[in-house]
């Protein structure tokens, strides 16, 4: 029977992008699979990400595709259009329910929970984990100013993790994208260049999607 401590990666894709956003850098989430997999025995690696109905392309859409082929499972729903009390349209996407029924039911199967958000509301759960005896790590920033991570949720955590320290090991190194730029690769177009900055993927022809030398 293997000693090593059963993890399992549950990230909360608006809140981790929003915190590398702020901080400059990309992931490149095969580094970042990688990672953890050297820490344990990985069980599962969880993304949440809310998406857009009835678009014709959705900048996401490549990211969401090569998670799902490549060790992630993604957890989708689509966002919910609203008017505020000021007349102005807005989108609601919120991914906490999913991922917090899915850690309850995952308690009794690992050792531990790596939470990538800052997101206060989390407290709640991280509290309910402990109480099923599992360790809860979070993974966000104090970099900035105002911090990344609530105050409750750090406080509350077994063992809070500054995404900074991790950057040289989970970061897209920035090498790359100009070296692509320069050979004429899927950043020069105007959608790649989006895909780039918000969340840290190499986008490539589908035959190659596979090919973990090509995405990030």
């Amino acid at each position: 029977m293997s000693s090593k401590q059963r993890i399992a990666l549950f990230i909360d894709g608006a809140n981790l992008y929003a915190t590398t956003k702020t901080l400059g850098f990309d992931i490149d989430y095969k580094r970042l699979l990688k990672e953890f997999q050297d820490r344990g025995r990985l069980v599962r690696a969880f993304y949440y990400t809310a998406m857009i109905e009835d678009q014709e392309y959705s900048s996401i859409r490549p990211l969401i595709d090569w998670l799902d082929y490549n060790g992630y499972r993604v957890v989708t729903k689509p966002t919910k259009e609203f008017v505020d009390s000021s007349g102005r349209r807005k989108v609601k996407g919120n991914m906490d329910i999913e991922l917090a029924i899915d850690a309850l039911e995952l308690a009794p199967f690992i050792d531990e929970m790596v939470l990538f958000s800052g997101d206060g509301d989390f407290r709640s759960l991280v509290e309910a984990m402990q109480r099923r005896g599992v360790r809860v790590s979070v993974v966000s920033t104090i970099s900035t100013q105002p911090p990344m991570i609530a105050d409750e949720l750090r406080r509350q955590a077994d063992e809070f993790i500054e995404i900074m320290q991790l950057e040289p090991r989970i970061g897209r190194d920035p090498a790359e994208r100009m070296q692509r730029m320069q050979h004429g690769g899927f950043e020069d177009s105007p959608r790649g260049r989006g895909l780039e900055r918000r969340y840290g993927i190499r986008q490539t022809p589908p035959p190659e999607r596979d090919d973990g030398s090509s995405e990030g």
